[in-house]
């Protein structure tokens, strides 16, 4: 009977230290995931903020390109096409009618040369903004006439190529496309002392792929992600600010032998179009309506 009770007595203590070790644990778990859980919270409170300050860096870039875009367009009718038309106009004032007959046709002969200056400069200008064959033919009959420029000027070894480019983008996009491509390009040329570029272009269900391939000096990705976040390097935040827009992404990267750079693009067919009205107050500063 005394063994009865001691054993009793021993069970009801190892049960009563079992039950207060589970229940300690059980507010150990407790505590941890509620700790977890504030954790998580605020490390997605902190991504929400980096990702709103990445997409306030990325307008304000675009909205700087913009307004630097306007300041040159102004700049250029102010000091080109402006005292061309003044010039014109001195020529045909109201003494006209009253020089000899020879003296007017000199005048006006003069006047339509100046004129004819100034639409040529006002078309160069609108050319930069929409360039024809872009407008005309596309993407790929622009890219390569911008390459077979670059290629005649004799300064690189320049060639495109495109394979499977029979879905076209929308002009809008392919504008963006476009500009992106002359960026990289111009940096390129500028600053890679590059001794060819080649550019090939793909395309599986979703994406089109173009990829730039040059032997000059470039940066990798960690290097493009660097440069964008600081306060310099407004062509690179151009090229990312229309890639947002495109929802599409870029891509650095030096090859495995070491021996040339290589850049890609990959812009989605689909799931682009609800960007188009963003699209058209970047390129045009006012939104304009959609037709589709």
């Amino acid at each position: 009977m005394f063994f009865l009770q001691t054993d009793t007595s021993g069970i009801s203590k190892l049960m009563f230290i079992g039950t207060m070790g589970m229940l300690t644990m059980a507010i150990g778990i407790i505590v941890f995931v509620i700790f977890h859980q504030r954790k998580v919270i605020r490390y997605q409170a902190q991504m929400k903020q980096l990702e709103a300050e990445k997409q306030q860096i990325l307008l304000q870039a675009s909205i700087r390109f913009q307004e630097e875009e306007r300041q040159r367009i102004a700049a250029d009718l102010h000091d080109d096409a402006g005292p061309l038309l003044a010039t014109a106009r001195l020529y045909l004032n109201e003494n006209l009618v009253n020089q000899e007959k020879a003296q007017q046709l000199q005048s006006i002969f003069s006047a339509k040369q100046i004129i004819d200056d100034a639409i040529l400069l006002i078309r160069n200008i609108s050319h930069s903004l929409m360039p024809p064959t872009l407008k005309n033919f596309g993407l790929e009959s622009a890219t390569n006439d911008l390459f077979q420029k670059i290629s005649g000027s004799g300064s690189l070894n320049a060639s495109a190529r495109f394979h499977d480019y029979r879905e076209r983008l929308k002009v809008e996009q392919e504008l963006l496309v476009f500009r992106i491509i002359q960026e990289l390009v111009n940096n390129i040329i500028k600053h890679s002392n590059a001794g060819f570029i080649h550019l090939t272009q793909n395309a599986n269900a979703n994406f089109i792929y173009l990829r730039l391939h040059h032997d000059g000096k470039g940066i990798v990705q960690a290097e493009f992600d660097k440069l964008n976040q600081s306060a310099q390097g407004l062509g690179l935040k151009n090229i990312a600010s229309r890639i947002k827009v495109l929802n599409g992404r870029i891509f650095f990267e030096i090859d495995a032998s070491q021996t040339y750079y290589k850049i890609t693009l990959e812009i989605p067919k689909q799931g682009i179009i609800h960007n188009i009205f963003f699209i058209r107050i970047l390129l045009y500063g006012k939104p304009t309506p959609v037709s589709d």
